[in-house]
């Protein structure tokens, strides 16, 4: 079945629920990106993410994914903001994380955009994602001409910079792919130069066992790596350094998604933070994103940015 002629009635519609950008691409296997992801692994730069090496051949051809699958349709869902925590002292939160967990909300409108799908092409099949499952979501929004993957490793759009959650519709249907765009990163280091932990080890490659958004989410040790002390730059649930200094950011619009946004979490001072119970956790993070570190891994990231640097 060719769809090609109801892309644009999808991107209007994806458009109407929140997405700011909408590609589409052949479903196939990801050939320039397996030999990456294999060095990459081989490498370690995984760190403690045994799950990255987990289903090596689903993360690289969505058909063994999604069985039938000749499309892959990917969606931007802006979450750009100029709000701040009100206490620069207070150990820093991701921007992604300071409202409702993105899964709840864009899932929502991707579910959405999928059964109006169906009703405009009729009976399909496929499967939705939100940064999950085993689905290379950067390269399958490159390849659907969203942006270009940046020295940072995050898709970059030319128009709205990298603070954006990606989204994907996978489905049994053919659509005319939309094409890749070019690199637009140049000569530029100011990412490299900027991550506190070196993690950026060359261009376009991140250890992500160095990444404080791994150390502070994804590693579950009682305790972080000493080497970190000094380096940590006050984060406590991710790290947006990367996309703070990226020129491209300075044209990225503020989202109007009010879910994305918890007055409570960004008035807290330094002293709530540190003195946190879990009763509090409980309740100010039932619906948040760093409900995956848990409230021991928050403790834990907290208690290691107050801890004096052993000599």
């Amino acid at each position: 079945m060719d769809g090609t002629l109801f892309k644009s009635d999808i991107k209007a519609k994806a458009t109407e629920l929140g997405f700011f950008y909408c590609g589409f691409s052949k479903a196939e296997f990801l050939e320039d990106e397996a030999p990456k992801l294999e060095k990459w692994l081989n490498k370690n730069y995984h760190g403690k993410m045994s799950y990255m090496s987990n289903h090596f051949d689903l993360r690289l051809d969505p058909r063994k994914l999604v069985p039938g699958a000749k499309s892959v349709i990917s969606l931007l869902f802006n979450y750009s903001t100029s709000e701040e925590q009100k206490d620069k002292e207070a150990p820093k939160i991701s921007k992604y994380a300071f409202g409702e967990d993105y899964h709840y909300v864009v899932k929502e409108r991707l579910f959405e955009l999928f059964d109006y799908t169906k009703v405009m092409i009729g009976d399909i099949n496929g499967r939705v994602f939100v940064d999950s499952a085993p689905v290379m979501d950067k390269a399958w929004a490159k390849k659907s001409g969203l942006g270009w993957i940046g020295k940072n490793s995050n898709l970059i759009h030319p128009r709205e910079g990298s603070f954006f959650f990606i989204a994907e519709m996978i489905i049994d249907v053919d659509f005319e792919p939309d094409g890749p765009i070019k690199d637009y990163c140049g000569s530029c280091t100011r990412c490299i130069d900027a991550c506190p932990t070196d993690a950026i080890v060359e261009p376009y490659v991140i250890d992500g066992s160095r990444c404080i958004s791994y150390l502070t989410i994804e590693l579950k040790d009682e305790i972080l790596p000493n080497e970190f002390k000094s380096k940590m730059d006050n984060w406590a649930f991710g790290c947006d350094v990367c996309q703070d200094i990226c020129p491209w950011n300075r044209f990225t619009k503020v989202s109007n998604e009010k879910r994305l946004s918890n007055p409570k979490l960004l008035d807290l001072s330094k002293k709530e933070w540190q003195e946190m119970s879990k009763e509090f956790y409980d309740e100010l993070f039932k619906r948040s994103a760093v409900k995956r570190t848990k409230y021991t891994g928050l403790k834990r990231n907290i208690k290691f940015l107050k801890t004096p640097t052993k000599q």
